[in-house]
């Protein structure tokens, strides 16, 4: 993994890296550039680059409220699954929770995505709901991490 590279987008091509691919791996949710504008102002988000290609990408939301839940995602696109790369991009947001005062760390599967379901469920994180958006048809499953 020496040529693994993860960085916040801080500009037009990271950013757009990131929304390629979140918009790959959610495909029922697909987010405009504008929207990963506005979430990198309110989250923690990195993207991850095998040399120059683009691999992967994360999402930490913060707190919102008293609860001191953080919300910690890891997305790596499918031809670079297996690799350890969706451990480097956890392993950095659980890190960020952390730093965060995370007292709860959650994250959240789209249902068809079975690696990523399976991956959490490996990590210890364990079901606590699952949901309908309106208008999807594709469930969405919350997940809670049972240890540390």
């Amino acid at each position: 993994m020496s040529d693994l590279r993860i960085q916040q987008p801080d500009g037009y091509a990271t950013l757009k890296d990131w929304q390629h691919v979140h918009n790959v791996i959610i495909p029922t949710h697909l987010l405009s550039l504008d929207e990963v504008r506005e979430r990198a102002q309110r989250h923690h988000l990195e993207v991850a680059y095998l040399g120059d290609d683009v691999i992967g990408c994360s999402t930490v939301r913060p707190p919102t409220d008293d609860t001191l839940m953080v919300t910690v995602i890891a997305r790596v696109l499918a031809a670079h699954r297996g690799q350890g790369f969706g451990e480097e991009l956890y392993a950095r947001g659980l890190n960020r929770a952390r730093e965060l005062g995370a007292e709860v760390i959650e994250t959240v599967v789209l249902s068809s995505n079975e690696d990523g379901l399976r991956f959490a469920l490996k990590h210890g994180f364990v079901e606590t709901e699952r949901y309908l958006l309106p208008g999807d048809s594709i469930p969405w499953i919350d997940l809670r991490l049972s240890r540390s």
